[in-house]
């Protein structure tokens, strides 16, 4: 099975930038949908945004703007680029993949759609 592994959180600033990685153990599927998911204590797990096989992206309304989802498929490695960072944006991040759907078929942001997740990795601004 794909196993996913997160790196790239830390502390920062109000206004400073992180870049997420999450790296898969091996190459996609033909259809797929990856998914960068976050949680604060006491929260709900929250969508972030999802890129699918075709390389359709969708990012929550809270962070259009300033995070940016990409992947690079030669090193089987999904990012978040986070711009503008704000303390409201302290969480657990997480990486989730569902597999043998696009992105736009399903609600992304139910995080019970996705089959496989990260160990996740905290992000804290202040």
């Amino acid at each position: 099975d794909v196993q996913l592994v997160e790196s790239g959180g830390g502390s920062v600033q109000p206004g400073g930038s992180l870049r997420l990685a999450c790296v898969a153990s091996r190459v996609p599927n033909n259809n797929f949908c990856m998914a960068w998911f976050r949680q604060a204590p006491g929260k709900e797990r929250e969508g972030v945004a999802v890129i699918d096989s075709d390389g359709i992206t969708r990012h929550a309304d809270s962070v259009k703007g300033r995070f940016t989802i990409s992947e690079d498929n030669a090193k089987n490695t999904l990012y978040l680029q986070m711009n503008s960072l704000k303390p409201e944006d302290t969480a657990m991040y997480y990486c989730a993949a569902r597999d043998f759907s696009r992105c736009g078929n399903f609600d992304w942001s139910a995080p019970g759609l996705f089959g496989r997740w990260g160990q996740g990795t905290q992000v804290t601004v202040s």
